[in-house]
């Protein structure tokens, strides 16, 4: 009988001269534990460390590390996968009322990931979607705290809900995956860009494109670990000390130098989630 191996973690790349958070990972997806992950990060240069619970359950287990660790803030919110589910239990209100609870800890400077996923949910589920998407908007402004938004071909209705709704002052894109003309309408409201490992991918030119036009201050960078692990490490786990990866790959993009583009990207995150 044949073993699946399990891929290798990378190594440790060279540590940044200018520390950079990584404004967007799942510390509960990532083995061995939060103190080694949030050792291996400080050792090359990374921290803080925005951990995004996207169930209840997360949730609460996002705020009670955040409370636990200085160098770990938390995010709260359904992800728009679960708002189907959930509406279908009669279980949605229940569950939103119990996040804008956590949103509301000191420890907590964001709700999300929170919008509209449209990959996995099919026409049955898009109203849930959309209802969560707004209720979560609301919450973000009631308890004047960053809002990240999760969008997965649903570009055009995230904009169309951001703007029927208002979006809050401080409002981010997770993991940006919009094109150079969605990138221009961001910007032109201010919002946030966060990009993620799959900048690096060779089939990202797109991508790519998006963070030239982006301007320097409105740019976040992220894991979305243990997702989207960054060249040339791709199919291996991702965690937050890859953040030099990708903030690496992002300056050769932008013709940016390594250091001011990080420390652009440590006032930009401080800026984005109040801390």
């Amino acid at each position: 009988m044949s073993r699946r191996q399990t891929p290798t973690a990378p190594p440790l790349p060279e540590p940044l001269r200018v520390a950079v958070p990584d404004s967007h990972t799942h510390l509960d997806m990532q083995p061995p534990g939060v103190a080694d992950a949030l050792a291996a990060a400080s050792a090359v240069g990374v921290g803080p460390l925005i951990q995004i619970g996207c169930d209840v359950e997360r949730a609460r287990w996002a705020a009670d590390v955040a409370a636990e660790w200085d160098s770990v803030w938390a995010a709260v919110a359904l992800h728009p996968n679960e708002a189907p589910v959930l509406a279908e239990k009669g279980e949605l209100d229940a569950a939103l009322g119990e996040i804008e609870r956590l949103a509301a800890l000191p420890e907590v400077l964001a709700v999300g990931e929170t919008g509209l996923d449209y990959f996995r949910t099919g026409e049955e589920g898009l109203a849930a979607q959309q209802r969560s998407f707004r209720a979560h908007i609301a919450m973000a402004k009631r308890l004047d705290k960053a809002l990240v938004i999760h969008d997965r071909d649903a570009h055009a209705d995230v904009l169309r809900l951001l703007r029927e709704e208002g979006a809050p002052e401080r409002t981010v894109f997770h993991c940006f995956s919009g094109d150079a003309a969605m990138a221009r309408e961001c910007a032109a409201e201010g919002w946030f860009m966060s990009f993620a490992g799959n900048v690096t991918f060779r089939n990202a030119e797109p991508l790519r494109d998006a963070l030239r036009v982006a301007p320097a201050e409105l740019l976040l960078v992220e894991t979305d670990a243990p997702f989207l692990t960054p060249e040339p490490f791709r199919g291996r786990p991702n965690a937050p000390y890859l953040i030099p990866v990708t903030l690496r790959a992002m300056a050769e993009t932008k013709g940016l130098d390594e250091d001011a583009l990080a420390t652009q990207i440590a006032a930009n995150t401080a800026r984005a989630f109040g801390y």
